[in-house]
């Protein structure tokens, strides 16, 4: 099969052709099975063609397969936004919109929070990954290879260090930059918008300091600034609990959704304070396929699945199974490159590193290939690629996830 056709600036991970999948197993052409520990980077919370949800796409396609919500509402969509508006843990009047994907999302927010504040600055994290769209390239706190070779992007942005046990940048020093950029790069009365993840994934699975986000949203109440919360792939369980803003006792005014919030159908969201998300013009707002009703369908099937008890089920099984099996490793001395266990409930990194502490990306690089020979699909992550990124589904059963526990470990063992 020739990938001739594709352009080859797109960067495959793992050089296979998968056909079919069941919860946290796929198989590709030749029949090979793997382990999933990518889960679609993200996407694959409830598993691959979870019965539920592909029950739901089935049922839709036979009713209406797409309406733009725009030109005449759809019952799938008002059903939709009704479920996922309760479903936000926040005290204040919700609404939002649909959108057609996580980076969609980030950028009705910018819309949201200029036509709000009149103003256009935003303050984003380094290692911050909001979307490969060319405002969420600027949001971006990375350069390569997202913003390589694309010019001026729409700005202004300006980024401060991301304060995390994780990356050992702490609190203080986090509003140390944070005092430094208002008193040498920009007004404070000129910033629209702070937008920070609560678990960075691109960076490596930084779980931010809770004293920063505490201090962060005293500070935006203080000068009118918003605050969003981008929850795309932290959301919908990966933490444990629904999202992941509620472990730093915050409420964001906007929060992007998307990733899994459909079992594996393009789907997002931005979601918040009703008055914000209401204050544009009729029309600024919309889009073609954004809240398709098979999408929405899915989404539905999705938050049937994602009870809190659920949740709190799956993300302490995952999260106790990994750290006693990182426990163990270390203890063993199984590899001089094994680095910190980073992140927060089933939302793990495992980090490689040299004796000095610099990042072993050669070591991650050959992990990869190591365990895809073995069975097991991984995912690379953090500013030098050197952090493996743990997505397998929730659902995952526990003796497929102990199964490629022992495969990672093998692998580790052969790493030179």
């Amino acid at each position: 099969m020739s990938r001739e056709t594709i352009s080859q600036s797109i960067s495959i991970v793992h050089p296979i052709s998968l056909s079919h999948g069941k919860n946290a197993e796929v198989w590709d052409t030749s029949g090979k099975r793997y382990i999933d520990f990518v889960g679609g980077i993200g996407v694959l919370n409830l598993g691959h063609c979870h019965p539920g949800v592909v029950e739901a796409i089935r049922d839709q396609a036979t009713q209406l397969t797409h309406y733009a919500f725009n030109a005449a509402p759809h019952t799938p969509y008002i059903e939709l936004m009704d479920r996922l508006t309760a479903f936000m843990p926040v005290d204040y009047p919700v609404s939002g919109m649909l959108t057609n994907s996580g980076a969609e999302a980030a950028e009705n927010a910018l819309k949201i929070v200029r036509g709000a504040t009149g103003r256009t600055a935003v303050i984003a994290f380094d290692g911050a990954f909001h979307g490969r769209t060319l405002a969420t390239l600027n949001l971006n706190g990375k350069v390569a290879p997202y913003k390589q070779k694309v010019g001026v992007l729409p700005g202004p942005v300006y980024h401060l260090p991301y304060p995390s046990a994780d990356n050992g940048v702490t609190c203080a020093e986090a509003l140390k930059a944070m005092d430094r950029l208002f008193s040498v790069e920009i007004d404070v009365n000129d910033v629209a918008c702070f937008i920070i993840e609560p678990v960075q994934g691109e960076g490596g699975f930084l779980a931010l300091d809770i004293e920063f986000a505490q201090a962060l949203r005293r500070f935006c109440d203080e000068n009118n600034i918003l605050l969003i919360v981008d929850e795309i792939q932290s959301g919908f369980g990966r933490t444990g609990e629904r999202f992941a803003f509620s472990r730093l006792e915050i409420e964001p005014d906007l929060i992007l959704l998307g990733k899994s919030i459909a079992g594996g159908v393009p789907l997002g969201a931005v979601v918040g304070r009703k008055a914000l998300m209401d204050n544009l013009p009729k029309g600024g707002l919309g889009g073609t396929y954004s809240g398709n009703p098979i999408a929405c369908a899915a989404a539905l099937a999705t938050l049937d699945a994602m009870t809190d008890d659920h949740l709190k089920t799956w993300g302490l099984q995952q999260e106790e199974a990994i750290v006693s099996r990182y426990q163990t490793w270390c203890a063993q001395g199984l590899t001089p490159y094994l680095g910190r266990l980073t992140g927060v409930g089933a939302m793990r990194g495992i980090e490689l590193a040299n004796a000095d502490g610099t990042p072993a990306s050669k070591q991650l690089t050959q992990l990869l290939g190591l365990a895809r020979d073995a069975g097991l699909l991984l995912m690379p992550s953090g500013k030098s690629r050197h952090i493996i990124r743990l997505l397998a589904p929730l659902t995952i059963e526990p003796a497929v996830l102990e199964e490629g526990l022992d495969i990672l470990e093998a692998c580790l063992k052969q790493l030179d």
